[in-house]
């Protein structure tokens, strides 16, 4: 049984993470935690209506504290590192890592120690290594590691500094990423052992 799906994207990402969304069925109902990269000057808001466009899923921009409810949509603002805790979120200005505010390498990791096997993890493209090593340590607490395909990546990086620092449980085209996470949410075991 899972708790919590959790995206990184780079460049490219706004695209990449909205077809995910679209592609989701309205019955799966699994809270989604999306780090994505940008300006910090730019507008919170911006991203959470543009994806909201994708998906009839509430896309929210977390306030800190705001507990994680099922079917909804989280974003990371703009320069604040978002965190999972056990039943909520939090947010936090600590340093840049990997250049970058919020990191996807922060949620990926408090994401595994609050939830261990129940997080599944997804990097899709992007132009840094951000997000390789909170992608292995989800797989090392016994969750689930997704990557998208590189070669069909807008940039590759992010994904290939993925599949170097961990044994993926699949590595997809983007199209089929949305099926794969419905299956893994219908059937647990019977999909990430086909993956493998």
């Amino acid at each position: 049984m899972y708790d919590l799906v959790c995206i990184g994207a780079s460049w490219g990402g706004l695209k990449a993470v909205g077809e995910v969304l679209a592609a989701l069925p309205a019955e799966f109902d699994l809270p989604i935690a999306i780090a994505q990269h940008r300006h910090p000057d730019s507008q919170a808001e911006t991203l959470a209506e543009l994806l909201q466009t994708k998906t009839n899923r509430p896309v929210l921009d977390v306030e800190d504290k705001m507990p994680i409810a099922s079917r909804h949509v989280y974003i990371a603002p703009p320069n604040y590192h978002l965190l999972v805790e056990r039943g909520s979120f939090a947010l936090s200005v600590d340093e840049h890592i990997q250049y970058a505010r919020p990191s996807i390498d922060v949620l990926f990791e408090t994401a595994a120690h609050a939830y261990g096997a129940g997080v599944i993890g997804i990097i899709l493209t992007g132009a840094n290594a951000d997000g390789a090593l909170g992608l292995a340590r989800i797989k090392n607490a016994g969750g689930v590691a997704l990557i998208q395909d590189p070669l069909g990546a807008a940039r590759r990086t992010m994904p290939d500094a993925a599949i170097a620092a961990t044994v993926a449980d699949a590595i997809l085209p983007l199209e089929a990423i949305g099926n794969f996470i419905y299956g893994l949410w219908v059937q647990p075991a019977t999909v990430t052992a086909e993956a493998r």
